[in-house]
């Protein structure tokens, strides 16, 4: 199972959503970042259930880190952070093994990694495993210090209108089911020249993280699908001064694959939660037939909510590598 991630800070996640614990090993972090239980917590905490349709799983998530010295500074050596797994219920997706859920990773998981994959929450396709994600995230922040992150959720089960998302989630929840969203991600600070033509474009680097999320089915630069509505005369970025500043923003931040000095803009569309407590019909394995299932579990009726956090720390993975290429 092939897990890791980056030319230069490379990742590896490990764990599953309900083993003893998940998290992250990360490579080439420079000696000399300071890395606290502290600095984690603003993220950590953002990405937290706190509201109704929000999962009801919680964990203290306390990160254990590892390969720091006595001052908490890293040494040049690979680091680990790690999240205990405490409050688990197994029990709730025992059935799985037989009884698939309709577009989730069960039945994919289990063919290719055999009988013996553990599935219990999800396993490694679960949302759980998000925490080390950020993880990831916080340390790769600390390596592009002068880029300033506003991410944020701009649209549920289609509607853009901010002060109706919690009515549409508890909405979704009370009827046993779920919606989906977008998060956009705005990066403002990040310098020119990241990124190379083709196979290590910004786009692309930026773009192959955040697919790691699980629910992700799409993601947009710019005005994406929206700009191939455009002329071109309508839609090209005039530069305006000597910087390269640009009177509108159309391209994202991103010419040719490469940085241009412009606020990075970037959207990610993430899937309804496929775990409803709504009755489906699924494939039975074991009866050879269609039949209903009824899944348990503790689920989000909304992952896009607690997703915002997620999308931002794998922007910046992507950049902060992309910065440690370019020295």
């Amino acid at each position: 199972m092939k897990n890791s991630y980056g030319e230069i800070l490379r990742v590896t996640i490990f764990g599953a959503s309900h083993a003893e614990s998940v998290g992250v090993d990360i490579e080439g972090v420079p000696q000399g970042l300071r890395l606290t239980e502290e600095l984690f917590a603003s993220d950590i905490e953002r990405r937290r259930p706190m509201q109704r349709g929000d999962t009801p799983r919680h964990e203290s998530d306390t990160p254990q880190i590892e390969g720091t010295d006595k001052e908490h500074l890293t040494t040049g050596g690979s680091i680990r952070i790690s999240f205990r797994n405490n409050n688990i219920r197994s029990k709730d997706y025992a059935h799985l093994v037989y009884h698939p859920r309709p577009s989730h990773a069960d039945l994919t998981q289990r063919r290719k990694y055999g009988q013996e994959a553990d599935l219990a929450g999800g396993g490694i396709a679960s949302g759980r495993m998000t925490v080390a994600l950020v993880a990831a995230g916080v340390v790769a922040k600390q390596l592009i210090p002068n880029a300033r992150f506003e991410t944020k959720l701009i649209e549920v089960a289609g509607i853009t209108d901010v002060s109706r998302f919690d009515s549409l989630i508890q909405e979704a929840h009370s009827d046993k089911d779920s919606v989906g969203g977008v998060v956009e991600c705005r990066v403002e600070g990040v310098e020119a020249s990241l990124g190379e033509p083709f196979f290590d474009s910004v786009e692309s680097t930026i773009a192959h993280l955040l697919f790691s999320i699980p629910g992700v089915k799409g993601v947009e630069f710019g005005d994406g699908f929206a700009g191939c509505k455009k002329r071109g005369s309508e839609r090209n970025d005039a530069i305006i001064d000597d910087k390269g500043t640009t009177l509108t923003n159309n391209e994202g931040g991103i010419n040719g694959g490469i940085t241009n000095g412009n606020p990075i803009i970037v959207r990610v569309a993430i899937k309804p939660t496929p775990s409803i407590g709504r009755e489906q019909h699924s494939y039975d394995f074991s009866s050879g037939r269609i039949a209903p299932l009824t899944i348990g579990g503790r689920h989000d009726a909304c992952i896009a909510r607690r997703a915002a956090v997620v999308v931002e720390a794998m922007v910046a993975l992507a950049l902060a590598d992309l910065k440690l290429r370019n020295l």
